[in-house]
């Protein structure tokens, strides 16, 4: 079987990266016209990249699925949403500003990527929940598997892609309508 590459892209630029508002999985805010510009240059570079069948598969929070429906017009399949590839749910910090939160200490005998903060996921239930997305891209019978997502979605996934655990997640930026492609194996069938 051929190798299979996925393709991780962050959405454009949203109104609330603008305001600097932790977004989670609050699934309203849009794009801003930098990032529907952003959404067009991803879908021109994969357009480049990819030379085989291929399929596009969103987060279904908005911010997302408008940069992934951009990205399917131009390599001219459907868009297929997965709330597994949602962002992290923050909880009760979702819609407040960053510069507004106060640092909390990583509670005794946890690490800091096992905290549920705000009542949201953390980063060992994002690394989990990508299990099955993972798996299911592996399945797929495409050449190329488009992942539409969020940032620290794209980071866990790498991490979990790279089969690193929760805890050694790699922190770099990834910017709005970035790309990061990776050579994922295959299952070996009899």
């Amino acid at each position: 079987m051929r190798p299979l590459t996925l393709h991780l892209v962050r959405h454009g630029q949203s109104e609330w990266n603008v305001e600097g508002r932790l977004q989670g999985q609050t699934a309203h805010p849009g794009l801003t016209p930098l990032g529907v510009e952003q959404a067009h240059e991803a879908a021109a570079t994969l357009a480049e990249r990819i030379d085989g069948s291929v399929t596009v598969v969103t987060s279904d929070l908005v911010r997302a699925r408008r940069t992934a429906e951009i990205v399917a017009r131009v390599l001219g399949v459907e868009v297929v949403a997965d709330p597994d590839l949602r962002e992290q749910a923050l909880g009760r910090l979702e819609g407040r500003l960053t510069a507004d939160l106060v640092a909390e200490p990583t509670p005794e005998g946890q690490h800091v990527s096992e905290v549920r903060w705000g009542g949201g996921e953390s980063l060992r239930d994002v690394h989990e929940r990508l299990a099955a997305p993972i798996q299911r891209a592996r399945d797929a019978a495409y050449d190329h598997v488009v992942w539409v997502t969020h940032g620290d979605t794209m980071r866990v996934a790498l991490a979990r892609l790279a089969g690193r655990s929760h805890r050694e997640v790699d922190w770099e930026p990834i910017p709005n309508g970035a790309i990061v492609s990776v050579t994922v194996l295959r299952p070996v069938r009899a």
